[in-house]
């Protein structure tokens, strides 16, 4: 064992700064679940706080708000699993039938630069654009000769919103996994579509895609997982009490009710909640991966 330590030294330590991240961020914090099980109280601190059992879980499972914020955070997760999923893989496949290399280049390039950008100039950016009086958007729509349309106050608009920000930010970041696993596929399979007389449509069903799927289903059921854990900063950034009605989640209301409110018990046992959520998605939709495809996580 120490000799394969020593000669894969130089990988493991490319490895320990994720590992450390993982085991402070994610793992450690999990100890802080048992106050979802207390009536927590900050100044007698965790052992010594009241034990209530399932209170908390009760509370919010009887609460009238439990099927609206479910069903927001539902809609909006599987909203933009299915228009942000696929989205990648389609620019991807588009990116791989580029022949010329500096304008495939320059596509990428530009296609995975907003993945930087902070999610709160995002949300600026978001709320610029859709303004009523200075938005481009109200000006190409007032060109037609049409009223200006109050975007961020209409909350049957916000999962739009969202989920196209979400795609338009991440659509070229994602997309450099697909391109990584297209480039992986076997030339020879190409050159033998060709002498078949295979068209590109052809080429695309029977080579290309085989080719990725291990890498689409992988991805697909990590995905899955996260239905529910949608991105707290920007749906905070973006919602505001007009559109709560479609635009409050889970995680919006763990921060109202845990860090506003100073009930960290309830928000405890609700965050708790939705993680038991995910793993059943991931769990099911892995095992159902596994009898269709025999491609699995585990």
């Amino acid at each position: 064992m120490w000799r394969k330590i020593a000669k894969s030294k130089s990988l493991l330590l490319m490895f320990l700064p994720c590992l450390l991240y993982y085991l402070i961020f994610k793992y450690l914090p999990m100890f802080g679940i048992v106050i979802s099980f207390k009536d927590y109280n900050l100044y007698k601190g965790i052992w010594a706080s009241q034990w209530v059992g399932l209170k908390y879980y009760k509370m919010f499972f009887n609460s009238p708000d439990f099927w609206i914020i479910l069903r927001n955070t539902f809609l909006l997760g599987i909203n933009k699993l299915i228009f942000g999923f696929p989205a990648p893989i389609i620019l991807a496949l588009l990116l791989n039938e580029v022949k010329n290399m500096v304008f495939k280049r320059f596509v990428q390039t530009v296609s995975y630069l907003p993945h930087f950008i902070s999610n709160v100039v995002v949300a600026g950016m978001v709320v610029l654009f859709l303004s009523p009086s200075q938005g481009f958007v109200n000006h190409m729509i007032q060109s037609f000769g049409f009223e200006p349309i109050h975007f961020m106050i209409k909350p049957e608009l916000f999962r739009f919103i969202y989920v196209g920000s979400e795609v338009w930010q991440h659509i070229g970041w994602e997309a450099i996994i697909y391109l990584a696993a297209l480039s992986s596929i076997d030339p020879s399979l190409y050159e033998a579509a060709d002498i078949d007389g295979a068209s590109r449509w052809r080429k695309l069903w029977n080579v290309t895609l085989p080719g990725i799927s291990t890498t689409i289903i992988i991805l697909f059921i990590l995905n899955v997982g996260r239905v529910l854990e949608i991105g707290f900063e920007k749906v905070f950034l973006l919602y505001n009490p007009a559109t709560y009605a479609t635009a409050d989640i889970l995680s919006t209301y763990v921060y109202r009710t845990g860090l506003v409110s100073g009930n960290f018990s309830y928000a405890a046992a609700i965050d708790m909640f939705t993680g038991i959520v995910c793993f059943f998605f991931i769990y099911s939709t892995n095992a159902l991966s596994r009898r269709l495809s025999q491609t699995s996580l585990w």
